[in-house]
């Protein structure tokens, strides 16, 4: 471990270390989604609709507003998550039917220290527990790690939100702790679940991302053969 010349501890050092470039709206393809910037006029009603198939709004239990009761107040909630840089709010593109389905953003964007975090997470029915939720999650990894070269990428949720909690586990996340009362929201408190993935777990977590995502992992009716957690536990083996 490095020393300071006090002989006191002190992180590694990084002397060629310089920011990492701020994400870029640009999309990405794969094979069962697309990844775009959100687009208040081309994604809203395709998001609404898909959202509505949620008819308690049950799936906004743990975001920060209620599910937007109809089309004008869902474009009223992107055009709220457009008003800055950060976050950066994705649409998730059905490649089979062209429509927008769910929605995932870039958040806390840290580029002096490569850090970001994925979240304001809001999967609609059509897209839950589908190929495509799984791939859209690892396309937006690669393009944090292999094309931006950034060293953290943090998921974080209610520590009450047990489906939340489940997905981090299953895409690779290392849980990393609970921060009590970090907030307070919808008039509640909230401790904060904690996970993450740094540079030295995306290997791993790549392969076994694109073993699970590989088209011989499918059978004829789109079937997985083998699940997400196995490809990742083969991959660390």
């Amino acid at each position: 471990m490095p020393l300071n010349p006090q002989g006191q501890p002190i992180g590694e050092p990084l002397p060629e270390w310089t920011a990492r470039p701020f994400p870029s709206l640009t999309p990405i393809a794969g094979r069962f989604c697309r990844v775009e910037p959100l687009d208040i006029e081309r994604h809203s009603a395709d998001l609404f609709e898909a959202n509505s198939d949620d008819e308690t709004g049950s799936h906004w239990t743990y975001l920060f507003t209620d599910a937007p009761p109809d089309l004008a107040a869902y474009r009223t909630w992107a055009a709220g998550m457009l008003a800055g840089r950060d976050p950066m709010p994705f649409a998730i593109i059905d490649q089979a039917s062209g429509k927008a389905i769910g929605v995932a953003s870039y958040m806390r964007i840290d580029p002096a220290s490569g850090a970001l975090e994925i979240g304001h997470i809001n999967y609609s029915p059509r897209l839950q527990r589908t190929p495509a939720a799984t791939e859209a999650m690892y396309l937006l990894m690669r393009r944090a790690f292999d094309e931006l070269g950034y060293r953290r990428y943090e998921w974080k949720c209610d520590s009450l939100n047990a489906p939340s909690r489940a997905a981090a586990a299953r895409y690779g996340f290392s849980f990393e702790g609970i921060f009590r009362k970090a907030l307070v929201y919808k008039k509640r408190s909230r401790d904060t679940a904690w996970f993450a993935i740094i540079d030295s777990d995306w290997p791993r977590v790549r392969a076994g991302f694109e073993q699970w995502l590989a088209a011989g992992n499918f059978d004829e009716q789109g079937q997985q053969r083998r699940r997400l957690s196995d490809c990742m536990a083969a991959a660390a083996a």
